[in-house]
């Protein structure tokens, strides 16, 4: 199954690896199903059978113009759930992936679903507003997609490093990882790059959150300068019946190279549990 067709035609690349349980695992922006490899490797070593794909537009996907919305999203996700018979699945949505774990909750009731984990989410929103004043400003969203079509490589050389937590005096990756995340980034179409930043960046689930209905675990980096914990991760945990909150410490957003190793002890620990 190297590929699940979705219903407008889309060809979404799959991969599905090991044998039990299934988890599965939403990349965030602008990467792929790649950049969940590490943890990955770890979950199907434990006994877990984990199904990563490319989102539309990235990766190895196809790359229509249209369809950059959360609903087409949580429909490529139900296709994805349905081709690979996935009950009693786990989802674990990294980034702007925790938007799909919020809309397919919503829009198909959580079906086929057990636990559901949101990895420096986008939900329940990150714009600022009177309801989210930690949030991101409008204008700086604006920004962001003016820098992509300026100079799209020249933009993320420059956004990696803080989306990793990288400054002067401490790393918490490897350059190479920066370059391998470069890669991911240019196998993109700009389209789909660009068409994204509106979907994370303004759609609201603060409406979805009542669809959790499994238990939920939160994980977010308190040192989260893409996506502040005040302004999704505490506001997600406050929302989610029952959600659990674990708090990194000096944690930046991208926590899946960043902390792996904790990542991947907290997720077996939180597996375990269903």
């Amino acid at each position: 199954m190297p590929y699940v067709t979705t219903k407008d035609g889309t060809e979404l690349y799959v991969k599905d690896w090991g044998t039990g349980r299934p988890v599965v695992l939403i990349h965030g922006w602008p990467l792929n199903a790649d950049s969940w490899d590490d943890v990955s490797y770890a979950l199907v070593n434990a006994g877990y059978r984990v199904i990563a794909y490319d989102r539309r537009g990235f990766g190895r996907s196809s790359q229509p113009w249209s369809g950059y919305d959360y609903d087409t999203f949580a429909e490529d996700l139900a296709a994805v759930m349905e081709a690979s018979a996935a009950t009693s699945a786990t989802l674990v949505g990294f980034s702007m992936g925790g938007g799909e774990v919020a809309r397919y909750m919503s829009r198909y009731g959580g079906k086929g679903v057990a636990q559901a984990v949101l990895v420096s989410s986008v939900v329940p929103g990150v714009l600022k507003s009177d309801a989210n004043p930690d949030g991101v400003p409008g204008a700086m969203l604006e920004q962001v997609k003016a820098g992509i079509l300026k100079d799209r490589p020249q933009f993320f050389a420059d956004f990696f490093p803080g989306f990793y937590g990288n400054g002067t005096l401490s790393k918490t990756v490897s350059q190479a990882v920066i370059d391998w995340t470069m890669q991911m980034t240019m196998m993109a179409s700009l389209k789909a790059t660009v068409a994204c930043v509106d979907a994370w960046g303004y759609t609201d689930f603060t409406a979805d959150l009542p669809a959790f209905a499994v238990p939920t675990l939160v994980i977010h980096g308190n040192k989260d300068a893409t996506v502040p914990i005040a302004a999704s991760g505490e506001r997600a945990a406050h929302g989610i019946a029952g959600a659990r909150l674990l708090e990194y410490d000096g944690a930046p957003h991208g926590i899946p190279a960043s902390h792996k190793d904790r990542l991947i002890e907290d997720l077996l620990a939180f597996l375990a549990t269903a």
